[in-house]
């Protein structure tokens, strides 16, 4: 069968960077290496570091029990009170934060200490959006649902001060901000934080959804930029499927089709996508 594959499917800059990051500290011998939370979205990647000795602290209960090492923050990014915690127990820290997430932080930092009241368009309870809310020195409202949208009502007097997300949906997020903008406030700050990266791997993935027999979208379970490749191919073709490894990949439900599309999400090697690749033209 033909198959055609995203150009911006794998990696992106920010994840690279973190992964990279953390593989020098092995290199240079550092012990012991902890990561506050995965450093990215796939399972894959965050066992064969834990096979090499990195260790993941879960909470902040859990840092606060460390007297020793080397903490590396994800690439999602984390609430300033962590890297507080870190230097306070005298912890070496590495931030292997995506530039693109700390541009958001340093954002919504300074329309805060302005008095702006925040509005993140993103996904409650997400990493980089926890994250996000822990630089806000004021109040802070995600919104990721339109009936979210339409039930905002901001604080009286305060400016607004709207960012996003970086891996969020960008046609969502124009709607979203449609729905604010409508009840006509006048002081708004509408900044599109969406990385580009990001909008670019969307616009593609659309694009090939549309012109093939069947797409193929892989990620880790818990990666937000997946879930939404996911959501946008399988509007354009019925017959998409979300796999996180080549063992997820059932070749029967491809048997028949004549032109299959590949696509993945910012957290999965390149290695993968190559594997799924060469399997679905055997």
């Amino acid at each position: 069968m033909e198959v055609i594959v995203a150009k911006t499917a794998g990696f992106c800059f920010g994840v690279k960077r973190a992964v990279e990051q953390v593989y020098r500290q092995i290199e240079e011998g550092v012990k012991p290496i902890y990561t506050y939370g995965p450093i990215i979205h796939n399972e894959e990647v965050v066992r064969e570091l834990q096979e090499k000795g990195v260790r993941i602290i879960e909470s902040e209960e859990e840092l606060d029990l460390l007297g020793e090492g080397t903490v590396i923050i994800r690439s999602h990014g984390v609430p300033e009170r962590i890297y507080q915690k870190i230097e306070g127990r005298g912890l070496r820290v590495v931030d292997a934060t995506c530039p693109f997430v700390r541009k958001i932080h340093r954002i919504v930092r300074e329309h805060s200490e302005q008095g702006a009241q925040v509005v993140i368009i993103g996904n409650e309870g997400h990493p980089e959006v926890e994250g996000i809310k822990g630089w806000c020195l004021g109040p802070v409202r995600v919104i990721g649902t339109q009936e979210e949208a339409e039930q905002f009502r901001p604080i009286p007097g305060k400016r607004l001060c709207i960012v996003s997300q970086t891996t969020f949906n960008y046609k969502k997020f124009d709607n979203l901000v449609e729905i604010i903008s409508k009840m006509s406030y006048d002081e708004v700050d509408i900044l599109n934080t969406i990385c580009s990266a990001t909008e670019e791997r969307q616009s593609e993935a659309r694009e090939i959804a549309a012109k093939v027999d069947s797409m193929i979208v892989i990620g880790g379970r818990h990666s937000s930029n997946t879930r939404k490749l996911f959501e946008i191919c399988k509007m354009e073709c019925a017959n998409t499927y979300y796999i996180q490894t080549i063992k997820d990949l059932d070749l029967r439900r491809l048997s028949s089709i004549g032109c299959v599309g590949i696509t993945a999400g910012a957290s999965t090697p390149n290695i993968l996508i190559e594997e799924v690749s060469k399997q679905c033209q055997i």
